[in-house]
């Protein structure tokens, strides 16, 4: 790993990293990479500044090949966070340099691969955090680009770049803050992993700060081959002619005709060789033995594992390509159906007569688009709005789609779509799975081969609060009667579509809201309160509702003051836009209380709405994640849903993290997790959680659904999502991942399909008889 040989004397001396902190040398560190600018951390020398940990601990050790040493670091697992943070003796300027990386060397030891995350912490607060993925038993060099032209073009990527130039090296990922930060007074390097299941140890070495090489914009050019596929970079799944393709397609399908549900299962997919319990002709839920279940129509114990996002309504990547006719980007303001659901939005010739290149980044990135005449035109949309991305609207084209009619033609109008409504049953059985997750596709509706979930977002024109750390969206105010009509509008879609259905398990309404943090500080617990009440009582339902609860509260304005140390008048008073200057314990409470109120009256409506439309059917929750699930909305959701249902984006169910579950004793579902790789997939970014390549990938799923399982109040985890984003991004919001179980061209993940299939096929009885 070293690059220069340092005596033993030198190793030997900084063994204990407290030696090297107190160390009082002011001798510069000596350049030890011969590409860097600077050398910031060599572990040779004396450490100049402070190093401070979490959940983790850090020290010198010297490196096996006894060329030098390095720092070792053990972090700890079942955590949040586990962190290393080296803080220098003075803060480090960098602005003078117009391209510049940050690179590293990591050794990981060990047989799991690592996750790690690399925070650049800014004085003035900026902190721009990417991640690597490290595998198992390996040892090289990576990096993360600070500052540069590559990161001033928005490509539509989220929380990526692409590498802008070869190398043997690996480039991290942006995943939070700011991606260009104020690099002019850096205060620390932060080293952290987060949410791993075991201890993972990993040794680091030359942190060094280095130019970044030439290069120019051709690498974000013609990326992109006719199947929607890399076209610069070969990968074990790659498509290289429609003839493979098809033949790919009918093998499967040849094995696919052999197969069929595993033996153990009843038709719902419930267990047939456990229980047998009422029959109720719907599914319910049912606590044996300590442990939480469903319980499918028939009265088998039921567990819902499965897949996230069935559906091609998200799928499209913008093609750079606009309109100037403003009738295209025109919204119903009565539709239910939000921009990222919706599916193929035809344009008319009249319209694609104005049609301009919006962003020439954009159009420049595909080596083929289908002109409008020609067979696949049909695969075009149009995506009215976006979440983020250097595009407000725009063109989008799909290439699954495309790649479908590819492999089982059109002899029939959409017959390509009826085949693959049947192949995904299919797969669905033959994996293993029990049941689809959120986000299917209503074409499925009406399939009695496999359970699924309905779903719908209430959207409308109602009062909206903001908590400023929204992720999505503003909050809807519960309280406005408009907010209460869009949702029993929505719900009444639903229950149109789903046709009382046994098939139907449940419904999941809206998705990870964002409420407020759990931890942190007033504005990021409570902002929608703050927000509330921040505006004049006309303009904010819910400042209503809280100002008579506070009237209920205090028997005077005055004693009000007293508590929130505040100066009004009278009660009228408050009703004008207030921001609270003074954070008392009596304020902090009463934010609380009105953080329960907003969330008890969303829960409410939303259940009552179910209640009577859905009378039959399990009430979801709204997949909360968890940044986005204070105390005071899952204390309000628990009175309200069947099934609570949380995001988890971690490496599994930390029992430290979830174990607050089993006091609420409610059932409770995961409705999105994923792990990815960029390594062999031909994508550019492996998703929220990463492995080291497709069998790590496969291993990792394992090792999450055994914490699913293991937990006593989990009914169930759905994998987001069946299909890997685009290569240049989905419309909405740039997700680029290989998170799917099929590719672009609908070809499984062989690694991971396979590892469904073993933890499936002994799903039940391993849950059942484990104590």
């Amino acid at each position: 790993m070293k690059i220069h040989t340092v005596s033993a004397a030198v190793a030997l001396a900084c063994l204990s990293l407290g030696a090297c902190n107190a160390s009082k040398t002011d001798t510069p560190n000596p350049i030890t990479s011969p590409d860097a600018l600077a050398n910031l951390y060599d572990f040779e020398t004396p450490i100049k500044g402070k190093v401070e940990t979490e959940n983790a601990t850090a020290n010198i050790h010297p490196l096996a090949s006894g060329t030098g040493s390095a720092l070792q670091i053990k972090f700890k697992g079942d955590v949040a966070e586990a962190a290393v943070t080296l803080i220098p003796a003075e803060n480090w300027d960098w602005s003078m340099h117009k391209e510049i990386n940050f690179a590293f060397d990591a050794i990981n030891p060990e047989e799991e691969s690592i996750q790690l995350y690399v925070g650049v912490m800014a004085e003035n607060g900026d902190q721009a955090s990417h991640s690597v993925i490290i595998p198992p038993k390996s040892e090289s060099t990576y990096y993360l680009v600070l500052k540069g032209k590559v990161l001033d073009t928005d490509l539509g990527y989220k929380r990526s770049r692409m590498e802008a130039w070869q190398s043997d090296e690996q480039m991290a990922h942006f995943r939070i803050g700011t991606i260009t930060p104020d690099i002019s007074s850096v205060k620390a390097l932060r080293l952290f992993t987060r949410g791993n299941m075991v201890d993972k140890r990993l040794m680091v070495d030359n942190l060094r700060l280095r130019e970044n090489p030439e290069y120019n914009d051709d690498y974000r050019k013609n990326i992109v081959d006719k199947f929607g596929q890399s076209a610069k970079h070969d990968f074990p799944l790659k498509i290289h002619s429609e003839a493979e393709l098809k033949a790919k397609a009918n093998a499967e399908l040849s094995r696919l005709n052999a197969s069929g549900p595993l033996p153990d299962r009843s038709r719902f997919g419930g267990w047939k060789d456990g229980p047998k319990l009422d029959a109720t002709g719907y599914f319910r839920t049912h606590k044996m033995n300590g442990k939480w279940w469903l319980v499918d129509p028939d009265g088998y114990l039921f567990f819902s594992n499965g897949l996230a996002n069935v559906r091609m309504a998200n799928l499209t990547t913008l093609t750079g390509i606009d309109f100037k006719d403003e009738s295209v980007r025109y919204v119903d303001p009565e539709a239910v159906t939000p921009e990222d659901s919706m599916g193929i939005v035809n344009v008319s010739d009249e319209v694609r007569d104005t049609r301009y290149v919006a962003s020439d980044v954009r159009h420049d990135m595909f080596t083929w688009l289908p002109d409008y005449d020609d067979e696949l035109a049909d695969h075009y949309s149009y995506r009215r709005s976006v979440h983020s991305g250097p595009l407000t609207s725009g063109e989008t084209f799909s290439f699954y789609r495309a790649n479908l009619e590819r492999r089982y033609g059109e002899a029939t109008p959409k017959a390509y779509e009826e085949k693959w409504q049947q192949v995904t049953l299919d797969r669905f059985q033959d994996w293993g799975f029990t049941s689809m997750g959120n986000w299917v596709d209503p074409a499925f509706y009406p399939n009695q081969q496999v359970p699924y979930f309905a779903n719908g977002w209430i959207i409308g024109d109602f009062k909206k609060l903001s908590s400023k750390h929204d992720v999505w969206d503003s909050m809807p105010d519960s309280f406005d009667p408009e907010f209460v009509r869009r949702a029993n509008i929505t719900i009444e879609k639903i229950a149109e579509e789903i046709q009382s259905s046994p098939w139907c398990i449940g419904v999941f309404v809206d998705n990870e809201k964002s409420w407020g943090r759990r931890e942190g500080t007033l504005e990021q617990r409570y902002g929608l309160i703050l927000d509330a009440l921040s505006k004049p009582i006309d303009k904010s339902p819910a400042k209503a509702a809280f100002i008579d609860a506070l009237k209920q509260k205090y028997t005077s304005v005055n004693e009000l003051n007293d508590n929130w140390q505040t100066s009004f008048t009278q009660w009228q008073d408050l009703a004008s836009a207030f921001t609270p200057t003074h954070e008392t314990q009596s304020l902090e409470q009463d934010l609380s209380m009105m953080l329960e109120m907003l969330s008890e009256q969303y829960f409410k409506v939303v259940h009552s709405a179910l209640e009577k439309a859905l009378p039959n059917h399990l009430y979801m929750g709204a997949r909360m994640a968890s940044w986005g699930m204070p105390d005071e909305t899952i204390s309000a959701a628990v009175r309200y849903s069947d099934v609570l249902s949380f995001n988890i984006y971690k490496e599994g169910v930390q029992p430290s993290q979830w174990g607050f579950i089993k006091d609420l004793d409610l059932p409770s579902i995961i409705g999105e997790f994923h792990i990815g790789t960029n390594t062999d997939s031909g994508l550019y970014h492996p998703g929220l959680v990463a492995a080291a390549n497709q069998e790590d990938r496969a291993k990792m799923y394992q090792q999450y659904m055994q914490s699913v399982a293991d937990h006593p109040n989990m009914v169930g985890a759905h994998w987001f999502q069946y299909v890997d984003s685009p290569i240049t991004g989905r419309a909405f919001d740039g997700e680029n991942y290989n998170v799917g179980f099929v590719s672009v061209t609908d070809i499984p993940y062989r690694e991971l399909v396979d590892a469904a299939r073993d933890f499936n096929r002994t799903l039940y009885p391993q849950r059942f008889n484990q104590k």
